[in-house]
């Protein structure tokens, strides 16, 4: 194959790990590769809580979870297969699951092209651009819901860039005055200190240009834009946003920045 070893690695650790999250522990959870004809076949295979008829179109949807049991384990993200099935797309592949039912188990099917003559003697760069960013940046990423913030993360830390998370105004403060992170994406509905208030004491914190404000909220109003834009917000991003459109204004300059105004506060 010509691929990332890294990113294919994250696909079947993925499945592995959503495999494993809704089986009973000691439950066994099986992988298998082989070929088949031009495709690479990766199956994982469990025997946990299944997959309702419903919801097999949706299991690659962000943020969508199955419904825990007493037997599986809590804490998904419900980003997973999502990222399984993006990273999976920019190889030139595609990933299914089926299911026979709930209390049936499930599987979920990668398959990949293989090179039709000899390898390449040089392994090359990985085809997915999109997913790297030439300038790997340092983030905080502020959100007081725990599955948005490590779902968040999960995606910038694939992308290539450094992370690191806070829950509410002062902790935010705090890990920014160690980590001086360069791209700050806030929730707006935050307790206490909300979002706006929170990127007016960042600013004031940073020097001018050092750090680019990133809305990403589900309050999407004009008075919301307008109250952003007076906060100090470069751009104001309305939940839920892709991950592409994420990555994409992380390389963007903001308003301290050289580049067009115009690009700020936009979606």
């Amino acid at each position: 194959m010509d691929g990332d070893v890294t990113r294919l690695a994250q696909v079947v650790g993925n499945l592995l790990s959503n495999a494993s999250r809704y089986s009973a522990p000691g439950t066994a959870v099986a992988l298998t590769v082989s070929r088949e004809g031009d495709e690479a076949v990766v199956r994982v295979r469990d025997d946990g809580i299944g997959i309702a008829p419903e919801m097999l179109p949706r299991v690659f949807d962000p943020f969508v979870q199955a419904e825990p049991s007493p037997a599986s384990r809590p804490g998904g993200l419900g980003l997973g297969l999502t990222l399984a099935r993006q990273l999976t797309a920019v190889h030139g592949g595609r990933v299914e699951a089926s299911s026979a039912g709930l209390g049936q188990g499930s599987e979920f099917v990668v398959r990949l092209p293989v090179l039709a003559g000899e390898p390449p003697a040089t392994v090359r760069a990985p085809r997915a651009e999109h997913l790297r960013d030439a300038a790997r940046r340092r983030v905080l990423v502020v959100d007081d819901n725990a599955d948005s913030r490590e779902s968040l993360a999960l995606s910038l830390a694939i992308a290539g860039h450094a992370v690191r998370l806070a829950a509410d105004g002062p902790s935010a403060l705090a890990e920014a005055a160690e980590f001086q992170p360069e791209v700050a994406l806030l929730d707006i509905g935050l307790p206490g200190m909300d979002g706006y208030e929170l990127a007016e004491r960042l600013r004031s914190q940073s020097a001018p240009g050092d750090i680019l404000l990133v809305a990403l909220t589900g309050w999407g109003q004009e008075d919301d834009r307008r109250r952003g834009r007076e906060s100090g917000f470069d751009h104001y991003l309305v939940k839920p946003a892709s991950p592409q459109a994420i990555l994409a204004v992380l390389g963007r300059p903001g308003p301290g920045a050289p580049g067009p105004p115009a690009a700020a506060n936009g979606n």
